[in-house]
């Protein structure tokens, strides 16, 4: 019977403490199998409503927890959804625009009191109340008094210069007297980063969000994997079918070879043209639950962070690019946002105080709602509050 050396014994240790090293490194998609539960309730949702694919992750205590990917990533091809796989968010891209400005004011480059005409180079005022300076923080909290009846896709909508109904643009109350949600307001914000910055929008968000937090994304299509694009699918309810949604994704490579930086920023939709993973969006989360840093960055400081996460719209809970509900999951209060275009559902919120949140996003699915919600997209959060939050 051989004897084992003590050189022998440490060897044998050491290769255990690089062992379970190696297991803590992985371990968010080791707990995966723990959270089996999880996977059936999801599965059992999918089986129960018209949906085409859905990517969800779970943080839990500040950590990612949990990530998984659900049904198809290419209706037309039949291939299986990856937690890769990124998708185009639609307006939970805002609160990265949000993020960008609130570096910008870090820095004293602008204010959140700044006049939005002094910032866009263009007078915006609602003519109504000519005297009333619409400012950045309004903008951002949807205060502005100004809609989207013009369209948003281009300045060209609220330019006076170049739209003969550009006061269309404007609604009757007075600017911070009420509320309207407004995608052009964050494509207006996009230019604004523009100017401040000297950086191309897209570059902007990459180099002082997406970077720092180890994310892969952005909102130049062609800067991107166009293997990793789910795609999109609008359902049709009459026909009872998914319509492919490639728009989602068009490149607008013309618009972008004649940029004209501070004006053509729409093209990226600051509004709505984040693409992403679940699980990278989760990372990204994980930064605003904790008030500004994550992955050993800070990207925006506490009271930044505090700045977005404050209602300005009490009765619509609405903040800097960040909302507040108990619908969602009943009786829980939670901060983030949710995006809808194409066809996409996606919900990003966050329980701040005990370091929890859910990111979910579905490809395709019927557009029913319960509380404001997709109910696809609650019945999953709720799914995942009890089986992973809960135990």
């Amino acid at each position: 019977m051989h004897s084992i050396t003590n050189n022998h014994w440490e060897m044998h240790k050491a290769y255990q403490i690089l062992f379970i090293a190696s297991l803590l490194l992985i371990h968010p998609y080791l707990l995966n199998g723990q959270y089996s539960s999880a996977d059936s309730s999801i599965n059992a949702i999918m089986n129960s409503h018209k949906v085409v694919g859905m990517s969800v992750a779970v943080v839990k205590k500040g950590q990612l927890v949990y990530t998984q990917s659900f049904g198809l990533k290419n209706q037309e091809k039949q291939t299986s959804l990856s937690n890769s796989d990124i998708f185009r968010i639609a307006s939970i891209s805002k609160s990265f625009s949000a993020t960008a400005i609130m570096q910008l004011v870090e820095k004293r480059k602008i204010s959140l009191e700044d006049d939005m005409s002094k910032l866009v180079g263009f007078i915006i005022r609602n003519p109504k109340y000519p005297e009333t300076p619409i400012t950045l923080k309004m903008v951002l909290s949807h205060r502005s008094s100004i809609n989207d009846s013009q369209g948003y896709f281009s300045l060209d909508a609220i330019n006076p210069a170049k739209n003969p109904n550009w006061a269309k643009c404007y609604n009757n109350y007075a600017p911070d007297s009420g509320y309207m949600y407004c995608n052009l307001n964050y494509n207006m914000a996009g230019t604004i980063i523009e100017k401040i910055s000297g950086e191309r929008f897209d570059n902007y968000i990459r180099q002082h969000i997406l970077q720092p937090l180890g994310l892969y994304g952005g909102y130049c299509v062609d800067s991107l994997d166009k293997n990793k694009f789910a795609s999109i699918y609008e359902y049709n309810a009459d026909s009872v079918k998914f319509i492919p949604s490639p728009n989602a994704y068009a490149p607008r490579s013309e618009e972008i070879a004649n940029y004209t930086m501070g004006y053509s920023t729409p093209i990226f939709s600051p509004t709505g043209g984040m693409k992403i993973s679940a699980t990278d969006l989760a990372k990204y989360m994980i930064m605003h639950s904790k008030m500004g840093k994550a992955n050993g960055k800070r990207i925006i400081s506490r009271r930044s962070a505090r700045i977005m996460q404050t209602m300005i719209s009490e009765k619509e809970q609405y903040g800097l690019a960040l909302s507040k509900s108990n619908k969602l999951i009943n009786g829980v209060l939670l901060t983030g946002h949710t995006g809808s275009a194409y066809g996409l559902n996606s919900a990003m919120f966050f329980e701040p105080n005990k370091k929890y949140g859910f990111v979910v996003i579905i490809n395709g699915s019927e557009q029913k709602y319960t509380d404001g919600f997709n109910a696809v997209l609650k019945k999953t959060v709720n799914s995942l509050y009890e089986n992973i939050i809960l135990k």
